[in-house]
């Protein structure tokens, strides 16, 4: 099976799929997305990966608010958007007419899951995508709202994007070096986390429908999820009632565990046991200097002189390339690497082995790359079927499958209903 496991992920950079004999886990499933931005759409594109039927539902005549969100375009379309609506149809639909309101409805009968990102109730219930709502039409209904704070405590209904979460949650205090600013992490983690925990909760409750026939209401909140990221710094703080300082790149409770300087770049290491530093001592012949050191004996000792100790191995590590330190240690089982810029990972021939670098071809910006999927299942592996949409580009397809002829289709259209 191993064999086969691999086999399926050997082609994963080209714009070839999954073998044809492999079924997709969520093939039967149908998803209506009407989120924007980063986070809900990228819990239905994990949807979408594993099989599921996405319905993008998007405001007619301006849709997901990214789609402007750039530079980058690549022909008009933008990059952000792209990164995040894979394996979806879009469908225009204009909810403040009773037409529009009446169309998603048809679609929420046969629906199983559904993901929205309007923090308010008094808004849901305007447009009518509100859980009381939507859960009589579909008592099955997995309801899934996506919010800066969540729909229950005392900042519910507030507004937040991923900055926000990273802010309030800590996180930003706590990057960086002691002197340094709060620093916000480039990539929209708050928006990333948000979404794989959505993904997660609507699949355990499609496996909970299995035993009830009953839907769930879904609640994810970034703040809630940007808190996740410092777990171990908050059982710290619930240890101690201290206000955990910034850092940077010192680890809390282990050292050596940051980045050296070498001769022609950084790289860095992790000594994350006692067994590792042995291996690391014996390694850079320091049996008879560091390795005898009472400062460095010990994990505990090694943290009170954490600056002794790096300065030390640095002057070591400063005479050679980075690659060098990295050949000595990666055979010893010592977990190192180096220090790369994007570009280098993502040409990375590991990450390219991994299926991580996708290529699709959008109907607009030609051929497109992507990042893949991080699921490696080896009977239902994630599949890149369809390229991200253009606006509207499915509207007539959904409604034909609805029941709608060309007539109704052009009337709904000159109405502004789509």
């Amino acid at each position: 099976m191993l064999q086969s496991f691999r086999h399926s992920f050997q082609s994963h950079n080209r714009e070839v799929t999954m073998p044809t004999q492999s079924i997709s886990s969520l093939h039967n499933i149908t998803v209506i997305d009407m989120t924007e931005a980063m986070a809900g759409p990228y819990a239905a594109m994990i949807l979408g990966d594993l099989g599921a039927d996405v319905i993008k539902i998007e405001r007619a005549g301006a849709g997901d608010s990214s789609r402007g969100w750039g530079p980058p375009f690549i022909n008009g379309e933008s990059s952000y958007f792209l990164s995040v609506n894979r394996n979806k149809r879009s469908m225009t639909l204009n909810l403040k007419t009773e037409e529009g309101k009446t169309i998603l409805h048809r679609l929420i009968e046969k629906a199983d899951i559904f993901l929205h990102n309007q923090p308010r109730i008094t808004s849901q219930r305007k447009l009518q995508i509100d859980y009381d709502t939507l859960n009589a039409i579909n008592p099955r209904l997995i309801y899934c709202a996506v919010s800066g704070y969540g729909m229950t405590g005392p900042y519910a209904g507030r507004s937040g994007y991923d900055v926000i979460a990273q802010g309030e949650s800590g996180t930003m205090a706590l990057t960086g070096g002691p002197k340094d600013p709060p620093i916000r992490f480039p990539g929209p983690m708050a928006d990333i986390t948000a979404g794989v925990y959505t993904a997660l909760s609507a699949l355990a409750a499609l496996i909970a429908r299995e035993q009830t026939d009953r839907g769930q209401f879904i609640d994810t909140a970034l703040l809630d999820g940007q808190l996740t990221w410092v777990m171990n710094i908050a059982s710290s703080y619930f240890a101690t009632d201290q206000r955990p300082p910034k850092r940077g790149n010192n680890h809390p409770t282990i050292t050596p565990y940051e980045p050296f300087d070498a001769a022609d770049k950084p790289f860095i290491i992790g000594v994350g046991s006692e067994r590792l530093w042995g291996k690391f001592i014996d390694a850079l012949s320091l049996n008879d200097t560091i390795g005898t050191d009472q400062r460095f004996q010990t994990n505990a000792a090694r943290l009170q002189h954490r600056q002794e100790l790096h300065e030390a191995l640095e002057a070591i590590f400063i005479t050679q390339p980075a690659e060098h330190w990295l050949n000595i240690f990666r055979p010893l089982g010592i977990p190192c690497g180096p220090i790369n810029h994007l570009d280098e990972t993502l040409n990375d021939p590991h990450i390219q082995a991994r299926g991580m670098v996708q290529t699709m071809q959008h109907p607009v910006a030609g051929k497109i790359r992507m990042l893949g999927n991080p699921m490696h299942l080896s009977e239902t592996p994630p599949r890149y079927r369809l390229a991200p949409p253009t606006l509207g580009q499915h509207t007539e397809e959904v409604l034909r499958e609805l029941g709608y002829d060309h007539s109704m289709i052009i009337r709904l259209r000159e109405d502004g209903v789509i």
